[in-house]
């Protein structure tokens, strides 16, 4: 259990957090930068779990428990219409949760998915994140009017560097809106964000309506960390938010240490050899 004390210290963090990035849209106070500098609360133990009861016991593992928290992901440029059937055959086979591949693969996957239960999720904006907003929510909206039940788009990462939270936000709310009803979840690209950035884009997905917030695209040279799951729980976890670990999740090991430090899904292209025990050959 973790000691009040520390939990309100987290809250008044959060709390000052949003209040200084609603103060830098609204055109207060100092530069981004010189705005949006924090330290944590005295005492605070950054291996404390933040939100309690998250935390799945070993004694509950599963293959088939772990599967429906997979998102089976095929995002290289080179897949093929056969590499497809095969993603949607194994998603059909273990009981994943999802697929996730780019929108020109969506169409197939959904007919491939139709009647197993599996979802089709769609990546916008990947893996850069650095076109229009406007390109972003066209490409999301498109996704779900052929099928795609979720949509997963990768920030600005350069916005948010220079800590532009408009132009963040307004790219974040503008995809949100477009893929309504469906669950977006908001790629941090984690290893190129310091500690506090990856705290704003945490507080802007959550400003933006973002159903998850995700730690990376297995582009961008980094993946999944405990630490990065921990932190962006701590952040989200009490408004409802839900953390996606993606990157570098090779095997049931590193899956279940995902989902014990507060992840809600896992996107791995690795996912069969996470349920069988097999050796992974590579990412996404």
């Amino acid at each position: 259990m973790v000691p009040a004390m520390r939990q309100r210290e987290m809250d008044a963090l959060v709390d000052a957090l949003v209040t200084r990035v609603q103060a830098v849209l609204n055109g207060e106070g100092r530069s981004a930068q010189a705005d949006f500098k924090w330290q944590y609360g005295a005492g605070w133990d950054a291996n404390v779990t933040f939100v309690p009861g998250h935390v799945i016991h070993a004694a509950g593992r599963s293959d088939v428990k772990v599967a429906r928290h997979i998102d089976h992901t095929m995002l290289k440029p080179e897949v093929t219409t056969d590499d497809l059937t095969s993603l949607c055959a194994e998603a059909a086979r273990h009981r994943f949760y999802s697929v996730c591949v780019n929108s020109s693969n969506v169409p197939l996957c959904v007919d491939l998915l139709r009647g197993t239960g599996v979802l089709t999720i769609c990546v916008v904006g990947f893996p850069l994140g650095a076109c229009l907003p406007q390109v972003k929510a066209y490409e999301a909206q498109e996704a779900i009017k052929l099928g795609a039940k979720e949509i997963d788009t990768v920030i600005n990462i350069g916005a948010l560097k220079s800590g532009d939270y408009d132009t963040v936000l307004q790219d974040l709310a503008m995809t949100v809106e477009a893929s309504k009803p469906y669950p977006v979840k908001v790629i941090l690209e984690t290893s190129k964000l310091n500690e506090e950035e990856k705290v704003a884009g945490c507080v802007l997905s959550r400003e933006a309506g973002a159903a998850y917030v995700k730690t990376s695209t297995g582009f961008g040279g980094g993946g999944a960390t405990i630490e990065d799951v921990k932190l962006m729980k701590r952040v989200v976890g009490a408004a409802g938010i839900k953390v996606k670990a993606s990157g570098g999740v090779r095997n049931a090991k590193q899956a279940w240490a995902m989902l014990e430090a507060g992840a809600d899904r896992i996107g791995a292209s690795s996912s069969v050899e996470i349920v069988t025990g097999g050796q992974a050959t590579g990412d996404y």
